[in-house]
């Protein structure tokens, strides 16, 4: 069982921040153990506890996010960051990269992408939690964007799904990984109801593991066709 992620939220909008917290509630393991409106306040807290997980914007009072991020590594405070902010200029975004951010994310986000960024911290953290030594497939695990399906039966669900229901129907599809199925096929050879079946589906169409179309061809009424996406 993954341990708890302690997260800190640094965002001078009061909605947007209530934004992150939300989203991030819809992961198990995470707590939000601090809400701070501007870099200042923050530093203090950061020094203290280090928490394993910063949402961090740029555009704050007194203390800019940048300024914070490059203090915090100046101080050897080693808590990922994902920024949410609305700076776009290029500059800013190439520093934070050089300051080694998870992900960068532009005001204003959907939910799906930062469900994303939150999905590349978690890998990141399994990888390298994995083994104390690395080899070329794992730092380029690490360098890359892109999870495996295997990987996605192993992250961090929103509320609602279960792990082992993921697990099941994502072994279904790799093992017939050349076949298009349906809700009602799948129900049959898995076991579950074609209610359940589309909910998991419909996530890994999310998370970028399946896609779908309509098929017309059906001699009668037009159905749902799903697939595993080529890795």
């Amino acid at each position: 069982m993954r341990p708890i992620v302690h997260t800190a939220i640094i965002e001078d909008d009061p909605m947007v921040a209530q934004i992150n917290r939300q989203y991030l509630q819809q992961f198990s393991g995470f707590e939000v153990d601090g809400i701070f409106d501007n870099g200042r306040d923050a530093s203090e807290y950061l020094r203290r506890h280090q928490p394993d997980l910063a949402i961090l914007d740029v555009y704050m009072p007194a203390v800019s996010g940048i300024e914070l991020l490059r203090w915090m590594r100046g101080e050897n405070i080693k808590s990922a960051v994902i920024m949410v902010t609305a700076a776009t200029e290029t500059d800013i975004v190439d520093q934070a990269l050089q300051l080694g951010i998870v992900d960068y994310l532009i005001k204003p986000f959907t939910f799906l992408r930062f469900q994303e960024a939150v999905q590349k911290y978690l890998r990141k953290v399994d990888l390298l939690r994995s083994t104390t030594t690395v080899n070329q497939a794992v730092v380029d695990r690490l360098l890359s964007n892109e999870p495996t399906l295997r990987e996605a039966d192993h992250s961090e669900l929103r509320k609602g799904l279960n792990q082992k229901t993921l697990t099941a129907v994502g072994d279904y599809l790799r093992q017939h990984s050349s076949d298009k199925h349906t809700c009602e096929s799948l129900s049959v050879r898995i076991g579950l109801s074609k209610v359940t079946i589309r909910r998991y589906l419909n996530y890994l169409i999310e998370t970028g593991f399946v896609l779908s179309s309509i098929d017309y061809e059906t001699g009668g009424r037009p159905r749902v066709v799903y697939w595993l996406k080529k890795q």
